[in-house]
């Protein structure tokens, strides 16, 4: 993916730990996760009126 092996992932981990707190992170990776379901949300919504503007086009022709 990003190059990030188990060694890179761990120390990430523990910094995170040190900077917010073992309380703190299901917080975070809650809000996190709530911000990729929109954005993933958007993105579809999008293309659906990509799409349904492209039907709408070839029928009208």
């Amino acid at each position: 993916m990003f190059g990030l092996g188990t060694p890179e992932i761990i120390l990430i981990a523990i910094v995170l730990l040190v900077l917010f707190g073992a309380k703190k992170i299901p917080e975070l990776m809650q809000g996190l996760g709530k911000g990729i379901k929109e954005f993933k949300k958007a993105s579809s919504d999008i293309e659906k009126d990509i799409t349904s503007s492209d039907d709408k086009d070839k029928t009208a022709k």
